[in-house]
């Protein structure tokens, strides 16, 4: 309980270096006194690593750039004009999802005119003629 969830990783692989090390070298350091000195040696050894040469990982991440941005990744992306647009909106095809769009300039675009995502705003996709 005295140690984060982290050190315990290191106890963890520790367990498993031990059992390979009684799997190899089954009597070569006495038996279950063995495992026991084998076992606490890799426990100090990797909790000391773990809290020097791994530091970063210890780290959090507070969000990944693109983590539930969904509309972030559609920027750059080619789209084909499906409504009219009028008064400088319109819906696009994107793959197979149709989108409410904005014309950056505010002009009208033609059906099947080919277009490029600029930008976003919400849920709507500000394209321009490309």
């Amino acid at each position: 309980m005295m140690v984060g969830t982290f050190d315990l990783l290191w106890v963890g692989i520790a367990a498993g270096v031990t059992a390979l090390y009684s799997a190899v070298a089954q009597d070569a350091l006495g038996g279950w006194q063995g495992q026991v000195i084998v076992f606490a040696v890799a426990s100090v050894v990797l909790i000391i690593l773990g809290r020097t040469v791994f530091s970063k990982m210890r780290e959090q991440v507070t969000e990944h750039p693109t983590l539930n941005k969904r509309m972030s990744s559609t920027i750059g992306a080619r789209a084909v004009v499906v409504t009219a647009f009028s008064g400088g909106l319109g819906r696009v095809r994107m793959g197979d999802t149709v989108w409410t769009a904005e014309s950056k300039a505010g002009s009208d675009l033609a059906v099947d005119t080919q277009v490029v995502v600029e930008a976003t705003n919400g849920n709507v996709l500000i394209v321009k003629p490309g």
